[in-house]
């Protein structure tokens, strides 16, 4: 009856050590996921912010850049021709500058992607340059098929942007799994 006690007491010993041991064993496992959780959830929190930050700058650019094309309002109600040569020229020379900042936040976003959203505003980049080729043709012929030529490239730039907007809108949205 000795050993029949003895063995009851080894086996509540092996019992308890291995219920103990498969505790631990759960309690890590559901640590380590919840470590990988949460630097999963910092390192996307991260990468939406700087997509945040690098499509701002974007939008920042576009809109310095539809400041210079928005004078246009100004060449069309100029007294005479050398008033809208004038104005014609100095929006020239500041649409360079506006399409190179423009590059500058467009190469940030081909960083931080995703792809769709980089080809998006790749896109916007060129539309602006075309906007540049046609207010570079107005300089030496305003007629109306130059105008309407203008026109037509910036309402191409304008569908563009909003087209980048859209999609950058839909890359920061959280997504549930």
């Amino acid at each position: 009856m000795a050993n029949s006690g003895l063995w009851v007491g080894i086996l509540t010993a092996l019992t308890a050590l291995g219920a103990s041991y498969i505790t631990a064993r759960a309690t890590f496992r559901a640590a380590r996921a919840q470590a990988e959780t949460a630097t999963r959830a910092e390192a996307l929190r991260d990468e939406r912010e700087r997509r945040r930050s690098a499509y701002r700058e974007m939008m920042s650019c576009v809109h310095a850049f539809n400041v210079v094309t928005w004078q246009m309002d100004d060449v069309d109600t100029a007294r005479d021709r050398a008033s809208r040569g004038r104005l014609l020229t100095q929006m020239y020379e500041c649409i360079g500058p506006a399409i190179g900042d423009m590059n500058r936040a467009m190469h940030e976003i081909r960083l931080d992607g995703p792809a769709a959203v980089s080809d998006a505003a790749d896109r916007v980049r060129d539309m602006a340059r075309r906007v540049q080729q046609r207010l570079n043709a107005l300089l030496g012929d305003e007629s109306p098929e130059c105008r309407d030529a203008y026109d037509a490239a910036y309402r191409d730039f304008r569908e563009s942007y909003v087209r980048f907007i859209g999609l950058a809108r839909g890359a920061l949205e959280v997504k549930s799994e």
